[in-house]
């Protein structure tokens, strides 16, 4: 070699660092010829297909949002929602983590040690020992499922893993792959598998369960439990010992794990309170999760009573419950039937919403408005003799007659002759009014009118309707509409009148004392049972302070059921829903202000005795007092123009001891003038009471309509 031929240090130097910049050069031109090539591979993909896998099974939840019942998809899969936060154990979230993707947080949708391990790992060893997918890629094949395995299908993987990571979040992305991941047969997504093989949501796993859980998803089909148990017995003893090997799981906790054998059969899925959940679904249909004011723990309680109790009452018969609480007027749980799936006792049929017979349930609305009409007091006695109302002429369940008796034992006794004599006073038109102004669907048989049956059970009304009517009770005389679907305009319900609140504290007081059935508390559960004609419909319906139980037992077809009573068959399970609703008994409310308590002999003479409407109170030799006009029963036109739209109504009364004092509606509005006349301004359209009561007591009171 000649000396023109020797390369210097310095030209050696020179020429290696070209070569570097030169390999240097070429490997970012390298890198962003496959940067720009996948960027332009993701725009020619277009954006990601997330339509159908944003489909999911409709759920409907409760009021602490555990789930009631969930629908299946169109096609028949089960996917339910995920949130991972809530809805998930911590501990499976690790170990799927730990064993599909520990770098899911660090990396933007491809890890390369990743795939780099996975790659050397089939080289070495000649099988795949762990995959180099990611959470992320996974999802993009769920998102786009592959035909086949190519290097192809894993690159168009990796391009939609960098567009999810581009459009959502960490979090997001976790959701959507314990959404979408398999789980064999029409199971996807970690709930659906969680309920169909544990029985439970995965809120709570035990190590063998996460493990199998963890497993399963890589190979769905050929690790169906249902099919080939002992092949997903042994993928998750693999992922145990991985676990163990990379020090998440300790040896003793995996052998323990081990130790349990997989479910090889799928459990069905929840489906508590079937009826309401059937009519939530039909009813909204803007979400795939829909919440009801019901208590789960309630329902469920609720349910296995009337499943017990029907059977124990025998073939064919049906038993419904519904338990409203009284201050939101929210349905706390709802039965409409024993089995939603014992075709012999019409399970599909919502008996809590089928119009029935109520029996001796109306009466205490019967004493009530009585109460509040002022005619009579708890304490009041009243006759329960034989006596006839035109053609019409009740009798007692027993078919004899107890004689004069307290106002108090004849609600208690359910006597039905004083609560006819009472309906005859109040007027059947009257109380249907205020029955259907308090919200109850009153079903009269065609071409009839309101007569002095209803009292008895002779018009149509719905378990529910009933319930929300006794709430009135507890509530001081107001109902509200009830409410089983949680929406946003909730608060927006306004209270319905039924009675005043001093009528209502009355029958709730009077209620409480009841006698319970048999081995029961007294004094616990203020309540009234009813059984309507022919014993087709046995009825009980109670309240405490705190909620308000109806309970109806009978065939759903309507045949007679012989010795199925109110008192006997539906009180027991009233008494048995209170005690197993897990509350303690909340008192009722004390009397509101006015309100008169006292025995018989304290009261005033008008309200010593009942009488009918014309009979009067006589005091000595003095002639009694009495309405003459208007007349009892009167429709009085008052719509001529005046200050207030309506035009006084002039009253006047004969005999009686002066002063005289004028009472609208059992208030005073003052005493009448010499003459014995006076002028009121009527409160309103509608059923006015007008009573006048002298100087020694004595009283007559009148019902008009004004219109």
């Amino acid at each position: 070699m000649s000396s023109s031929d020797a390369i210097t240090p310095q030209a050696a130097s020179g020429r290696y660092w070209r070569r570097i910049t030169q390999v240097f050069a070429l490997l970012l031109t390298v890198s962003a010829l496959a940067v720009g090539g996948l960027a332009v591979w993701a725009w020619s993909l277009g954006p990601l297909p997330l339509q159908e896998v944003r489909q999911v099974s409709t759920t409907v939840v409760d009021r602490h949002g555990k789930l009631l019942r969930a629908f299946a998809m169109n096609d028949g899969r089960w996917r339910l929602p995920v949130d991972a936060k809530t809805d998930v154990d911590p501990g499976y979230l690790a170990l799927l983590l730990a064993y599909e993707d520990q770098r899911f947080y660090s990396h933007n949708g491809v890890d390369p040690w990743a795939l780099g391990r996975a790659a050397m790992q089939l080289m070495t060893r000649g099988h795949i020992v762990s995959g180099g997918s990611t959470i992320t890629m996974q999802l993009a094949r769920l998102i786009e499922p592959r035909q086949r395995r190519s290097f192809y299908a894993k690159l168009h993987q990796i391009v939609r893993a960098l567009q999810i990571e581009h459009q959502f979040s960490k979090a997001q992305i976790l959701d959507l792959y314990l959404t979408l991941a398999p789980y064999g047969g029409n199971l996807e997504g970690i709930r659906a598998a969680s309920l169909a093989y544990f029985g439970k949501e995965p809120k709570r796993l035990s190590l063998a369960e996460e493990a199998l859980l963890v497993a399963l998803p890589q190979s769905p089909e050929t690790r169906r439990l249902d099919r080939h148990p002992a092949v997903a017995q042994a993928a998750r003893d693999r992922v145990l010992d991985r676990m163990v090997e990379e020090g998440k799981v300790s040896a003793d906790d995996a052998a323990q794990a081990k130790a349990i054998v997989v479910p090889r059969l799928r459990k069905p899925m929840p489906i508590l309170a079937p009826h309401s959940t059937d009519r939530a679904t039909a009813t909204v249909r803007h979400t795939t999760t829909i919440r009801l004011t019901l208590d789960s723990g309630l329902q469920k309680t609720l349910e296995a009573l009337a499943k017990d109790r029907a059977n124990a009452l025998g073939p064919d018969i049906s038993v419904a419950i519904v338990a409203v609480d009284n201050q939101s007027g929210e349905v706390l749980a709802r039965v409409g039937s024993p089995d939603y799936f014992d075709n012999a006792r019409a399970g599909q049929v919502d008996m809590s919403r089928a119009v029935r017979s109520p029996g001796s349930t109306l009466k205490p609305f019967i004493y009530g408005l009585a109460f509040e009409d002022g005619f009579v007091h708890p304490e009041s006695l009243i006759d329960d003799r034989p006596i006839r109302f035109g053609s019409y002429a009740p009798e007692n369940f027993d078919m004899t007659f107890q004689g004069t008796v307290s106002v108090r034992h004849a609600l208690q006794m359910s006597l039905n002759v004083p609560a006819v004599a009472l309906l005859d006073r109040v007027g059947a038109s009257r109380m249907t009014s205020r029955l259907r102004q308090a919200g109850a669907n009153l079903v009269l048989p065609s071409n009839e009118v309101p007569g002095l049956a209803m009292g008895l059970g002779g018009v149509g009304v719905t378990l529910q309707d009933l319930v929300q009517l006794y709430s009135a009770f507890p509530r001081l005389g107001s109902t509200l509409p009830l409410r089983e679907i949680d929406e946003a305009d909730a608060g927006q319900r306004e209270p319905l009148r039924l009675m005043d609140r001093v009528a209502a504290w009355q029958v709730g007081n009077v209620l409480m004392g009841t006698p319970p059935p048999e081995n029961a508390v007294r004094n616990r559960v203020a309540f009234k049972t009813g059984t309507s004609y022919g014993y087709r419909d046995a009825w009980s319906i109670g309240f405490d302070g705190r909620m308000t139980v109806g309970v109806w037992v009978g065939r759903p077809d309507g045949a007679p059921v012989p010795g199925v009573v109110g008192r006997t068959a539906a009180a027991p399970i009233l008494f048995d829903a209170f005690a197993r609703s897990g509350k303690l008994q909340a008192p009722l409310p004390k009397p509101p202000a006015g309100t008169l308590v006292a025995g018989n002999a304290k009261l005033p003479l008008p309200l010593k005795r009942f009488r009918q409407a014309g009979e009067l109170v006589q005091t000595g030799r003095d002639r009694p007092v009495h309405i003459q006009f208007p007349l009892n029963g009167s429709r009085i036109d008052a719509t001529m123009a005046s200050r207030d739209g309506l035009s006084a109504v002039p009253v006047k009364v004969a005999g009686g001891v002066m002063p005289l004092t004028m009472l609208v509606n059992g208030m005073s509005v003052g005493e009448f003038d010499s003459r014995r006349q006076r002028l009121i301004d009527p409160p309103g359209p509608g059923f006015v009471r007008l009573t006048v009561m002298d100087a020694n007591g004595a009283a007559d009171t009148v019902v008009v309509r004004i219109q």
